[in-house]
């Protein structure tokens, strides 16, 4: 029943993108160039494709590690993900999904950390290259042209799975996600994007980000692998709090992104927030969503971690530079005990926003911040 729901709605969304000329790209082996993003500054999908070719040694085939299986999914397996709307939503798999279209850095990087690069029908959404040892499994991805694939576009690669952000989910461009449950085809939202669902906000969590990675081993009967990347994770968090469990003042944080109108300002309610806190950090200003100068003096932190995000295209040092200064070039902050003890700390976006298996290196990143003589294995 669900197969023949799915032929029909493919069948009708075939004729209108054919008809509109759509084409898709052809991934490392045929990429053409190209950026639909609408983001002029992003780089076109060939030079992302260029950026993330692996090196000779990398290319070269590696024996898999031989991981003894302790746990196997069975199907039919229940997984609570979210829908458009942000309420929660029920899918179910028959089998471990083949045809899956990865959809940003997160997804696309969760799967090829797990080994699942044959299971994806195409990707698109890279604002940064992958990490160096996913490269090789990158290249045999099918990279899309469109930076956001559209509805069209996604209906053309029938995959049997969606996995992407929430924000995305919608009616210009991938589609509604209970639509797409209803059609046949599974989608896996990261549980830290669901839209608000009438909520003024929600937490942002550590715990989500854990979750996310363990549902997606469980939905590929890869689950040995999801919870080996999941506790090394906790592991560094609890060897954090042991070595400094005799600090008896803990010290005192704000995590910044500086913007044409003061700064946002990470708080008790992000993933980054929960981060700091769990590191045994206290966030100088817990509430607050917007700062400005005065909100950031009256705050006067022991440390002041300062977020970037380099989009394709964009230099990362020359970036990460630039929001580095808006602190220290700016005499107002001189008298800041960051600024004087040299304790501002440059933190990529992709490490605590969504972080997915970027989320060790946001920890590593906040623990080496906040203790600065703290040695990590």
């Amino acid at each position: 029943m669900r197969d023949n729901m799915k032929k029909k709605f493919v069948t009708k969304w075939m004729a209108g993108a054919l008809a509109a000329g759509m084409t898709l790209s052809m991934g490392a082996c045929g990429q053409t160039k190209g950026n639909n993003s609408g983001d002029t500054e992003r780089k076109d999908a060939s030079a992302i494709v260029e950026d993330n070719k692996a090196d000779a040694a990398e290319k070269e085939e590696k024996p898999e590690k031989e991981t003894e299986k302790t746990k196997s999914t069975e199907y039919p397996l229940t997984i609570t993900t979210y829908g458009s709307d942000g309420a929660e939503l029920t899918t179910t798999y028959e089998k471990a999904p083949e045809k899956v279209l990865a959809v940003y850095q997160g997804s696309i990087e969760t799967l090829l950390a797990l080994g699942l690069e044959d299971h994806i029908v195409a990707a698109a959404g890279l604002d940064n290259e992958v990490p160096e040892e996913q490269k090789a499994a990158f290249s045999k991805l099918n990279y899309l042209d469109e930076f956001t694939p559209s509805l069209e576009t996604v209906t053309m690669l029938e995959p049997d799975m969606i996995f992407s952000w929430g924000s995305l989910f919608g009616e210009k461009t991938l589609g509604d996600a209970a639509g797409w449950v209803e059609k046949g085809t599974n989608i896996y939202m990261n549980s830290n994007t669901h839209p608000k669902n009438g909520e003024a906000s929600y937490q942002k969590t550590l715990e989500n980000e854990y979750t996310d990675i363990l549902n997606i081993g469980k939905i590929f009967d890869v689950q040995d692998q999801a919870e080996a990347i999941v506790n090394d994770m906790k592991d560094t968090i609890a060897s954090v709090k042991e070595k400094t469990e005799n600090i008896e003042e803990k010290p005192s944080v704000l995590v910044l992104e500086s913007g044409k109108d003061g700064f946002t300002n990470y708080n008790a309610t992000s993933l980054g927030g929960d981060m700091v806190t769990q590191l045994g950090g206290v966030l100088a200003n817990p509430d607050g969503g917007r700062l400005g100068k005065e909100d950031v003096i009256a705050a006067n932190p022991d440390v002041i971690f300062v977020v970037y995000m380099p989009y394709s295209g964009d230099d990362p040092e020359q970036l990460k530079q630039e929001k580095l200064n808006v602190i220290l070039e700016d005499e107002a902050y001189a008298s800041l005990d960051a600024v004087k003890n040299g304790r501002v700390v440059p933190i990529m976006l992709s490490e605590m926003y969504a972080s997915a298996t970027r989320t060790k290196d946001g920890i590593v990143t906040f623990a080496k911040g906040l203790y600065p003589d703290l040695t990590l294995e």
